[in-house]
């Protein structure tokens, strides 16, 4: 049984490099949270969390000024990490099963907001389940991600790839060109953000127009290039509408748009399109339709996949590692495929997604992995951030290409999960 008996927290706001918008809105910054557990034997456990309001719940981001919805989540953070000094614990998928119920309540009361979204909890939550898998694998000398994951969720992450496609996030103001240099500079899978509000009305048609011609634009400069790494040889599009679309008939027209421009058959992933609330079976949809913010736990995933969303998108650094491993037994379980989506995390994250996404079956007409990963095209100080890896120097940490090609090394050290930054330890003394 593991006892935490010291607890230390911080953060630390690192600006976009340009206002960064989907659902409509738009963040200035992003916040990560730092978290370090020691146990009554000793060890310690740290751990990093990317607060995203915005994606979490937006009707938090909305209502606040952007630095107090901020705040809202890291009081989160904090109280659920007092809460962990009650709470001895087997292994991190115990412990946030007893913190989730508590420290949604109480962001729930100081939030005002009795809707909160689930994933507004876990948001907050995973600084503080990394710190703790850390603390768990040192406590129990576990030395590889492998041998960290329990075995009954093991089969799910039975894959060992080599390449993985760093996907790009093409935002609502993403210039074409800047697609086109995108994909010359190697980068063959495209997520597009897809439900913009172009005259800030809420306008459903207004919202379709500016979907069908970006669509149209983007499918013009990249439809004739060709790939290895895709069954049919050309670049998929992944959309992404974060809940944007109000209905079926709305999405069916902007499918039928993409048809009779030749570019339905590139669309490998339609991305939560419809709102949370909207329970409607989608299995007549022409078009893989992916679960994400609405995939909370591991029951709303077994509800989407009923409903005939045909994959789950993973985020243990939005969701919890522990929350993600969970959802990923259920996908495996029914041949439901899963891939790891980013949270415009840092780039030590990147490395915990990484550990997550190299293990996992690839997409259906894919040939390798995916991974995606966008705080290069997002933070203003990408390039100050990836100083603070403790392997920032491995080879398999950088993109070439757009690939991230994992060596024996990579999985020897599992993504350097168990190092800990200087950098973000100062931030706690």
């Amino acid at each position: 049984m593991i006892r935490v008996s010291k607890i230390r927290s911080n953060f630390e706001r690192e600006p976009m490099a340009s206002p960064f918008g989907f659902k409509g809105g738009y963040l200035s910054e992003l916040w990560q949270s730092i978290v370090i557990m020691e146990s009554s034997s000793g060890h310690t456990g740290l751990g990093l969390g990317t607060q995203s309001t915005l994606w979490s719940d937006a009707q938090v981001f909305l209502s606040n000024d952007e630095a107090a919805g901020n705040s809202l989540m890291y009081l989160m953070t904090a109280y659920a990490l007092r809460k962990a000094q009650e709470a001895p614990f087997l292994n991190p998928i115990e412990l946030l099963e007893r913190l989730l119920p508590a420290t949604y309540k109480y962001g729930q009361r100081i939030t005002g907001n009795r809707n909160l979204r689930l994933t507004f909890a876990l948001n907050s939550l995973v600084a503080l389940d990394n710190a703790a898998w850390q603390l768990y694998c040192r406590e129990n000398d576990i030395c590889s991600f492998d041998e960290m994951v329990p075995e009954k969720l093991r089969p799910a992450l039975s894959c060992r790839h080599t390449e993985l496609a760093g996907i790009p996030l093409m935002s609502y103001g993403v210039p074409l060109k800047d697609i086109a240099e995108a994909m010359d500079d190697g980068y063959f899978f495209l997520k597009i953000k897809i439900g913009s509000d172009p005259e800030k009305d809420g306008d459903q048609e207004k919202m379709l127009q500016w979907d069908k011609e970006r669509l149209t634009a983007i499918h013009a400069v990249a439809r004739d290039r060709e790939i290895p790494y895709t069954e049919d040889g050309h670049i998929p599009y992944y959309l992404d509408a974060n809940g944007r679309y109000q209905d079926k008939d709305t999405l069916f027209r902007l499918l039928d748009h993409a048809a009779k421009i030749g570019a339905l058959e590139r669309i490998m992933i339609v991305e939560e399109p419809f709102p949370e609330d909207y329970r409607v079976d989608v299995s007549d949809i022409p078009a893989r339709l992916a679960a994400d913010e609405s995939a909370h736990s591991d029951r709303d995933a077994l509800e989407r996949i009923e409903m005939g969303y045909g994959a789950i998108a993973l985020k243990p650094i939005a969701k919890t590692m522990s929350m993600s491993l969970k959802i990923a037994k259920i996908a495996h379980d029914r041949n439901i495929p899963c891939f790891c989506a980013d949270l415009t995390v840092n780039p030590i994250l990147v490395d915990w997604n990484k550990n997550v996404a190299a293990r996992l079956a690839p997409l259906p007409g894919m040939k390798i992995g995916v991974l995606e990963t966008n705080g290069h095209q997002n933070y203003r100080h990408w390039g100050k951030m990836r100083s603070y890896h403790p392997c920032r120097n491995a080879d398999w940490a950088q993109i070439d290409r757009g690939l991230f090609k994992l060596n024996d090394d990579f999985y020897a050290r599992s993504g350097c999960f168990l190092d800990q930054s200087e950098h973000y330890l100062d931030l706690l003394k």
